[in-house]
């Protein structure tokens, strides 16, 4: 993922011209690169490390971590079978429950922890009996006010909770948040339905609590919620929304973005409030254009907005930004954005296919409902057991995008501008780069244009192995585009 410095352009432009070059002699080495950085990315070496480490060393139930220190007991449990005494290292809650999870199998760190009963003894002897030859580890008789002293091994769910922590804390640094208002989910997808879930939930329990009696009806009584967003969006943005307004759960604007600049215009966005309105949802940069949009303006005009909305007993409306494909390619801070979510998506920055959510003030200043109920994980907004590997991956990838993201953005600035140019020298008029929208901030990695005239094959000095994908969403993904992009 560390961008290596690439070798200069007359260096290369030497490389394929030079008189009497091998490369005027025989035709270059055919070649098949992948170009759709966007869609996903390979995984960082660094990153598949931790994911190791982390089902090797950390594989316990991050839920379960059983605290070692002041609060572990010894418990000394003579073996019944004549073999010798064993010692338990255990963690109680009541006097009569303790935790075996002192054995260690084969070498592999595999304890076997099990609930002891009272009838602990009888417990004992199978257990002496089923594993006893397997024992590597083993004290004396004795205990720690004898003199003895026993080791200390992190428990396995321990360093679980320990490795889910601190990828919290890479993932903030990341983007500038605080470490308590990030909450891991399975991905992008799932994230920005979940932003939409509580924002539509948090508007029919505010509407209730405001309209609860007749003398005090609700402002927006008999309204739907309202959410606001834009033609470009993802679609696990836009498939969520169209289904609300066919179950008429909701209403939904989406805007469309301007073919002078490829952005949803702060003007645009504001025009489209309505007193029902809770939410806006654009996303920070498009993936086919690379379009950085305008999030922060949109949010300082919205904050502004709601002042004027408080005082007339309107709902605040919440904004989002699904900053999927600006991570890892631009600096992306949630104080300078003022969003109230940013949805992160870890494949996009070459870590494993999970994400993340960050909730500006969570369960304080804005309100998420879990689409989800069980072991109350993520503080109960995102429960089920934390996939520890693939956190430890997208917490080392946070961390080499936050202490890397200058350098990434130069390097693919650079690559992008040289190809940039490579393709007008080759092609001259007939080719138009559409993501060159004047004015207009764009991703350093992306490269949208078209080549006109006769086909490529014709073109003796290019020969292209081109795959199209023409999955139902590229194509639908394509038409989109094409419509916002200048002369369609």
């Amino acid at each position: 993922m560390e961008a290596a410095g690439p070798r200069s352009r007359d260096a290369r432009g030497r490389a394929a011209s030079q008189p009497g070059s091998r490369a005027e002699k025989s035709p270059p080495e055919s070649r098949k690169v992948y170009m759709d950085y966007n869609a996903t990315t390979p995984l960082e070496p660094e990153a598949i490390q931790a994911m190791t480490e982390a089902m090797q060393e950390a594989w316990g139930n991050p839920s379960s971590p059983y605290p070692a220190g002041d609060s572990r007991r010894h418990t000394q449990i003579r073996d019944v079978g004549g073999r010798g005494p064993m010692w338990l290292l255990s963690h109680y809650q009541r006097p009569s429950s303790f935790y075996l999870k002192a054995f260690s199998i084969f070498n592999m760190h595999l304890p076997l922890v099990v609930k002891m009963a009272p009838a602990v003894q009888a417990i004992t002897v199978i257990l002496s009996k089923l594993f006893h030859p397997f024992i590597l580890l083993s004290w004396r008789v004795g205990s720690e006010a004898d003199g003895h002293s026993f080791p200390s091994p992190v428990a396995p769910g321990r360093k679980a909770k320990e490795i889910i922590n601190a990828a919290r804390e890479n993932l903030a640094k990341m983007i500038g948040g605080r470490p308590q208002d990030m909450i891991f989910t399975s991905g992008g997808t799932e994230s920005n339905n979940l932003v939409i879930h509580s924002v539509v939930k948090h508007f029919h329990k505010i509407h209730a609590a405001v309209g609860d009696t007749a003398e005090h009806p609700s402002p927006v009584e008999g309204a739907l919620p309202h959410i606001i967003t834009c033609t470009v969006e993802h679609d696990s943005i836009r498939l969520p929304l169209e289904h609300l307004v066919e179950e008429q759960v909701a209403e939904v604007t989406f805007v469309p973005v301007s073919k002078v600049n490829g952005q949803a215009e702060a003007e645009d966005i504001l025009a489209a409030v309505r007193p029902a309105t809770c939410l806006v949802t654009i996303m920070l940069a498009n993936n086919e254009t690379g379009v950085i949009m305008p999030v922060p303006e949109i949010s300082r005009r919205v904050r502004a907005l709601n002042q004027q909305r408080a005082a007339g007993g309107l709902p605040g409306v919440l904004v989002h930004t699904d900053a999927a494909q600006a991570l890892g390619k631009r600096r992306v801070d949630v104080r300078d954005l003022g969003v109230d979510f940013l949805t992160i998506v870890g494949h996009k920055f070459y870590g494993p296919r999970i994400g993340a959510l960050y909730i500006r003030g969570l369960g304080e200043l804005t309100p998420l409902y879990p689409m989800l109920f069980g072991g109350g994980q993520e503080r109960n907004f995102r429960p089920g057991t934390e996939n520890t590997p693939m956190i430890a991956g997208l917490g080392k990838a946070a961390e080499l995008v936050a202490e890397n993201c200058e350098a990434y953005e130069a390097h693919m600035r650079d690559v992008r501008d040289y190809l940039e140019e490579r393709l007008a020298a080759e092609f001259g008029k007939r080719i138009h780069l559409n993501s060159q929208f004047p004015g207009t901030e764009r991703l350093p990695n992306t490269c949208n244009f078209s080549i006109l005239g006769p086909q490529l094959q014709e073109n003796r000095d290019v020969k292209l192995d081109i795959i199209t994908r023409t999955t139902r969403y590229s194509v639908r993904q394509l038409f989109r585009i094409l419509r916002v992009l200048p002369g369609s």
